[in-house]
């Protein structure tokens, strides 16, 4: 049995990080669908910047979008909307079948709205409604300005994919803001599920620590935290309309296994969201051997570690929220410049 069924049928789900014309039209999705038990997927600025430079597989989308007067946000929005609303609606049998508790797609609002709370909610009430796909997320950042957007924004109806998470801190105020949104539509006679997801970034605390961390704790911290984030994910469960993602699970460290953080966070009423190439590596030669929640305990232990060597989790976490939205601005200028570059080549043409 490949690893990508036992997560499946631990009762994990497996989300893709990629989504690009060209995967949806090969049938390549519909293939990790059927092979890989994969039920969902996300995207953001990066993953379309890349597909762009890479191929010529929007260019025909570009030049007639490009005749209607589109440009620069407008038209990225209107590409990634096409291509989410194909993945969502092979997802959508997943999604009927599991009574919206999996098959979800995502999409990122503007990293440059990260700090304006009225912008972000605004944004995420538009796409949500432009997509028109009730298996959609919305990614809003989880930061200070983006928690209150999170609770109107569920208070509004609209599915949220909390993304930028690291802490169980973090986590625990963004369950907050979910449940204040949900509290007030009860409170006004709404339908109270609305489903949504909290994006915690992994891979992402070892790099930040790779340099200063003894050689021993290499590649151990973002499991602690996760670890961490998992029991008080746990603590949570009596309130079932709330769900839980780990999020950047490709390891970065060229010397670990390509599969060590999904091994490590194998557990039931989660969602591991994976590069492609950790796809293909644990359908190839991933190990599901335990459960996170037997492990889970250890959080504080393991944590303990890192405080005795000189690092400070809580200080990094926020430091690592404020880099990643920072690093999301650049992904997003780089793809707004890569979209006018394209634009221009192909209007000289």
């Amino acid at each position: 049995m490949k690893a990508t069924q036992s997560l499946h049928e631990l009762g994990q789900s497996l989300w893709l990080d990629n989504i690009t014309r060209g995967l949806l039209r090969s049938g390549t999705l519909q293939r990790y669908i059927e092979e890989f038990s994969v039920t969902g997927l996300t995207s953001n600025p990066t993953i379309f910047d890349h597909a762009l430079k890479n191929g010529g597989d929007y260019d025909d989308a570009i030049r007639q979008k490009l005749k209607e007067g589109k440009s620069g946000e407008a038209l990225f929005f209107e590409l990634a909307i096409e291509d989410l609303q194909e993945a969502a609606d092979l997802f959508r049998p997943v999604h009927d079948l599991t009574d919206g508790v999996d098959g979800w797609v995502s999409l990122e609002v503007s990293p440059l709205l990260a700090h304006d709370t009225a912008k972000t909610l605004a944004a995420a009430k538009a796409l949500h409604a432009k997509a028109a796909r009730p298996n959609l997320f919305i990614k809003i950042p989880g930061t200070r300005e983006g928690l209150p957007a999170i609770e109107e924004a569920i208070f509004a109806g609209v599915p949220i994919n909390v993304t930028l998470l690291f802490s169980a801190a973090q986590y625990a105020a963004a369950a907050a803001a979910y449940l204040r949104g949900i509290e007030r539509r009860i409170v006004a006679g709404l339908n109270p599920r609305v489903g949504s997801v909290a994006s915690l970034f992994v891979s992402r605390w070892d790099v930040a620590v790779a340099a200063t961390a003894p050689q021993w704790l290499h590649d151990q911290l973002g499991i602690a935290m996760a670890w961490k984030t998992y029991e008080s994910y746990r603590h949570l469960l009596d309130t079932p309309r709330w769900e839980k993602i780990f999020a950047s699970t490709g390891a970065k460290d060229p010397t670990a296994s390509d599969t060590l953080y999904v091994e490590a966070l194998a557990a039931p009423l989660t969602v591991n969201t994976m590069p492609e190439a950790t796809l293909k590596a644990l359908a190839d030669h991933g190990n599901i051997d335990g459960c996170l929640h037997v492990r889970a305990c250890k959080g504080d232990q393991e944590l303990a570690k890192f405080a005795k060597a000189g690092i400070h989790v809580a200080a990094l976490a926020e430091q690592l929220l404020e880099e990643g939205a920072a690093g999301f601005v650049e992904s997003w200028n780089d793809l707004m410049a890569c979209i006018e570059s394209k634009s221009q080549l192909l209007q000289a043409a």
